[in-house]
């Protein structure tokens, strides 16, 4: 890329004067210039290729350094085609960010084995969904059951005129909103969804002049973002237009604040649950009863639902497995920890998301959430592995996608609660984050196994792995 330096002239601002000095692309189509002062601040910069992007980013920020250009270009894909497809996902794209895509096997679903993709970085979470997937297989598998999949959406509107007259302006022009709409719900309601309820709800006691325009939806196997979106916008647009044509209303009666649906979806519910009867988990090593381990893991799960601080950790855990298959799906993650915290805290207090039973001898375990996912339509069916992944998993239903999703949180909150009642969280996790110690302190294949060797019942830290590295190398 050619760029020239321009010295500006000197000019005045009040009193005070700057000299400024830019950075200009010689490029005609393309008009992009730095502030010497402010030489992050950038303007154009949306319109430059990847390579000119990258070529601004090392050399501004990153000291022009060669090895860091060609490490983001070495994380092109090697096709040509697919590049191009992940770098319209975003903007600014200069490379791609790669996570680990693993999977766990041997999960039991509804009598149904399943290998489960997941795409996550932290290094103990797929083995122990693996470990209570594992367990459960000889104990009946998991369980799982979608209790409703409606959406729902608002337009937030203002209204300033007399309570009895939008009421029976909504009431009137229902059926005639619903048909100005209908065009935009034909695909939809063919595959059997679609708009299910549409109210009005009068809201001025939480903000002046203040209703919505309610509206739920089942949008099948699609998330349906878009499709709900644009049904809202159309109905705001129609309804703000009848508002206005009201006698004694005028334009400045009424508003559209938004149109948008919600993220809380507390009617698109999923419910999972494994149980067996006390006897059946005992288990070598357990180092307790199963009584006892019965005892300690259920009063766990009680203790993360009285209390707001263990909670968090504790859902965490459980959003750990669920993120994992939503990432390794295309499907949105930050909307679904949106709506599962959410529904956590919809009591008044933030509590846990699953609950743990003992009774007449029978230990039952779970977890019950929103989740507003799809299996057609946005990265489902554009990203290469997330069409890998839905393969793999028998390109299933969202409803059955929601039913896998929620059966890995669930057993990931199984091993975690089980690691922590007995032999306690580090022990595992540590181990699982041997690899990462070994890589950061660039150890070599003979050191590897002989830090595995060492450290096989020890404890595992970064100070304790780096000392015992030091001493190896030290006698080399």
């Amino acid at each position: 890329m050619n760029w020239k330096k321009d010295q500006r002239k000197m000019q005045h601002f009040d009193n005070e004067s700057a000299i400024e000095n830019s950075v200009e692309l010689n490029n005609s189509s393309k008009e992009f210039s730095t502030n010497s002062f402010h030489s992050n601040k950038v303007s154009g910069f949306s319109k430059l290729t990847k390579n000119e992007k990258i070529d601004f980013i090392t050399d501004q920020f990153m000291e022009g350094s060669l090895k860091d250009k060609e490490t983001l270009k070495s994380f092109w894909h090697s096709d040509k085609k697919t590049q191009q497809v992940i770098d319209e996902f975003s903007e600014n794209t200069l490379s791609n960010f790669t996570l680990p895509f693993g999977v766990c096997p041997n999960v039991l679903i509804n009598d149904e084995i399943h290998c489960v993709p997941m795409v996550i970085e932290e290094s103990s979470v797929v083995a122990a969904a693996a470990k209570a997937s594992k367990f459960w297989m000889t104990r009946g598998g998991f369980k799982a059951e979608v209790i409703s999949q409606n959406k729902v959406g608002q337009v937030h509107l203002i209204f300033k005129g007399a309570n009895e007259l939008i009421r029976n302006a909504f009431e009137e022009s229902k059926d005639l909103l619903i048909g100005h709409i209908s065009p935009l719900m034909k695909n939809m309601e063919e595959r059997g969804g679609g708009l299910l309820n549409l109210e009005l709800r009068d809201l001025r006691d939480k903000e002046d002049d203040y209703y919505q325009l309610w509206a739920e939806f089942n949008t099948c196997d699609a998330m349906g973002a878009n499709f709900i979106n644009s049904i809202l916008e159309s109905l705001g647009k129609k309804f703000e237009l009848i508002l206005s044509g009201l006698e004694g209303v005028g334009p400045e009666d009424t508003q559209v604040i938004m149109a948008i649906l919600s993220n809380y979806t507390p009617d698109c519910i999923v419910k999972a649950w494994v149980e067996c009867p006390l006897e059946d988990l005992v288990e070598k090593n357990l180092g307790m009863s199963a009584q006892e381990f019965a005892d300690k893991f259920s009063r766990s799960v009680r203790i993360a639902t009285v209390d707001v601080n263990r909670a968090t950790t504790h859902n965490k855990g459980i959003m750990n497995g669920i993120d994992s298959v939503i990432l390794a799906t295309g499907n949105d993650f930050r909307a679904v920890e949106a709506a599962a915290h959410t529904y956590a805290a919809r009591d008044g207090q933030y509590r846990s998301l699953s609950r743990c039973s003992i009774k007449e001898g029978i230990f039952r375990f779970e977890l019950e959430l929103p989740l507003s996912i799809g299996t057609v339509g946005g990265l489902t069916a554009l990203h290469p592995l997330a069409k890998l992944s839905l393969k793999i998993l028998g390109n299933p239903s969202a409803e059955k996608l929601m039913q896998t999703c929620a059966v890995i949180g669930l057993a990931q909150n199984f091993a975690a609660l089980k690691s922590l009642v007995t032999t306690g969280i580090q022990r595992g996790h540590m181990k699982m984050h041997l690899m990462n110690i070994l890589n950061h302190l660039e150890a070599s294949p003979s050191e590897r196994a002989k830090v595995r060797e060492n450290f096989d019942k020890e404890v595992i830290t970064f100070k304790g792995v780096r000392d015992f590295l030091g001493d190896i190398r030290q006698y080399q």
